[in-house]
């Protein structure tokens, strides 16, 4: 009878199961959709036009897709093996960008939706929280003054000669965890408040912001200009595959610490005394999960620039759809950032043909009407 029993509760809880994750499922697939057919888009437009029909029977060239020479090309910068004209524009020109913007759009998202549970403060992001303002001074600094720096790396076999630009990452999160720790300290008084946090977040973003504008003084050369400039509106033109291979790694290791974390980070939503309570070292676990949310956002800017709004609107969206549930909330903005920079960067890209517009701006356009959207809907804005 214990048997039967258990048996006839096994449909029951085999159907909740499927009404709590219907709706990620749902967002899950409709991002997907979303960026294929951003994708689809991308790789079909340019100086070199080509059909919708053309531009997939390029992307998925039995000759490139299951070509280990391409592969080796494509993720180690070996030498690119010879391909069809339209393969060798799709595949080495196109497709890159749109992995750039899935991966900046993914290291955003969770980034802002990790800050929002270690500051228990959903207005909490890696632009709002002066992360992105550190991560991109870093990164001028680098591009104006430490431009020719190279580093040697003494090993068993010889020595590694490393060019600083290919630690532009490494650099930007050590630039973004220094401003993080500043907002801290100005948002400490026996505790932090939401509102103490965003403030100080607003002033070192203000401040960050403000030496970047002062380092294009030092820059004598307009191309280092021109890129200093790109690199703070955010933008994914010239996009290509060092791009992949500099962010991927730091994404990979991002993405699956912030997927192990979703239970610390739900603790963390309960409040110090509670997660104190359950025997958490909140101390030491918001610092951790800190540090995870600064790598995400400073491999996004590192290959992207300054992209803004991202961190905030995507983990308010997918919060409205999923829930506060972390273990939900977190593969669904793995899903939902790159939807929304895939498809912004199409419009960036063919908005003003031929002309290009960084993306960054057009997150600005969607974002700050979202933003003021979610101030006139929700009564109380702060705290989660």
């Amino acid at each position: 009878m214990a048997g039967a029993s258990h048996d006839a509760e096994r449909p029951g809880r085999l159907r909740r199961v499927v009404d709590d994750y219907s709706a990620l499922f749902t967002l899950c697939l409709a991002s997907t959709l979303a960026i294929v057919a951003g994708g689809l888009v991308q790789v079909s437009f340019g100086s070199y036009t080509m059909t919708l029909v053309q531009a997939w029977q390029a992307v998925f060239n039995p000759n490139v897709l299951f070509s280990l020479d391409a592969w080796e090309a494509f993720v180690f910068g070996s030498p690119v093996p010879e391909m069809s004209r339209a393969s060798l524009i799709v595949w080495n020109i196109r497709l890159p960008r749109v992995f750039v913007a899935a991966f900046v759009g993914m290291n955003l998202a969770v980034s802002g939706a990790i800050f929002q549970a270690v500051t228990r403060n959903e207005l909490a992001s890696p632009y709002i929280l002066g992360v992105s303002s550190g991560a991109g001074l870093t990164i001028l600094l680098v591009l104006v003054v430490f431009s020719g720096v190279t580093i040697a790396i003494p090993y068993v076999f010889g020595t590694l000669v490393l060019g600083i630009s290919s630690l532009l990452p490494v650099i930007a999160a050590l630039g973004g965890i220094v401003a993080f720790l500043i907002v801290y300290v100005i948002a400490w008084k026996n505790g932090t408040s939401p509102v103490r946090l965003v403030l100080a977040g607003v002033i070192v973003g203000t401040v960050f912001s403000s030496l970047q504008t002062g380092v294009f003084f030092f820059a004598d050369d307009l191309g280092v200009v021109q890129s200093a400039i790109s690199w703070t509106t955010g933008s994914l033109t010239g996009t290509d595959w060092a791009q992949v291979r500099m962010v991927l790694p730091w994404t990979i290791v991002a993405m699956g610490l912030a997927l192990i974390s979703a239970r610390q980070l739900n603790v963390l939503l309960l409040g110090e005394e509670t997660a104190r309570s359950l025997g958490m070292d909140v101390e030491k676990i918001r610092f951790a999960l800190s540090g995870v949310a600064v790598l995400a956002a400073a491999a996004s800017i590192a290959a992207a620039g300054i992209v803004g709004f991202v961190g905030l609107i995507v983990p308010h969206m997918v919060r409205n759809i999923v829930g506060s549930d972390y273990r939900q909330l977190v593969i669904g903005c793995l899903f939902a950032g790159p939807a929304l920079m895939v498809v912004a960067d199409v419009g960036a890209r063919l908005a003003l043909s031929p002309t290009q517009i960084p993306v960054g701006i057009v997150t600005g356009i969607v974002g700050g009407p979202y933003f003021l959207y979610l101030m006139r809907k929700q009564q109380n804005m702060g705290a989660i």
